[in-house]
C-alpha cells in the first residue's frame, strides 16, 4: 500500500500520488477539502494512482458533492480505469463530471457581481 499524496500543482490543480482505498480515502478527503478550500475551480489528476477501490470511488463522489455544496467547479483528469469502471457499474459515472455543471452558475454570478 502507498500512502497517497496531495500535490498542489498551483492555481487550483492538484495531483494524487499513490493508492486511494479504504485505508487511504478517509484522511485523503479531510487533506484534500482543507486544499481545495481557496480554489473557485479544482482539477485533480489522477495519473500517478498506482491501486484503488470503491472507497477511492466514494472519494471522488464525495468532493463532488462538496463542490456542488460550496458552488465550485471540480474536475477530474485521469482517472483510474477501476473507478471508472465500478461507476459505470454503480450507475454513478455521471457524478465524476458533476461538478462541471457549477462553470456556468458562477460564470453568471460573477458577471452580476461585476
Amino acid at each position: 500500500m502507498t500512502t497517497p499524496e496531495l500535490i498542489d500543482e498551483g492555481d487550483g490543480r492538484f495531483r494524487i500520488k499513490g493508492d486511494l482505498n479504504f485505508d487511504t480515502a478517509g484522511p485523503l478527503l479531510d487533506t484534500a477539502l482543507r486544499e481545495f478550500e481557496p480554489h473557485s475551480s479544482i482539477v485533480v489528476d489522477f495519473s500517478d494512482v498506482e491501486h484503488s477501490d470503491s472507497a477511492g470511488l466514494a472519494l471522488l463522489i464525495e468532493w463532488v458533492t462538496w463542490a456542488n455544496n460550496s458552488v465550485r467547479e471540480i474536475r477530474y483528469e485521469h482517472v483510474p480505469e477501476r473507478l471508472t469502471n465500478i461507476a459505470a457499474i454503480s450507475e454513478v459515472e455521471d457524478m465524476l463530471v458533476a461538478g462541471e455543471r457549477w462553470r456556468g452558475f458562477i460564470a453568471e454570478n460573477a458577471s452580476d457581481n461585476s
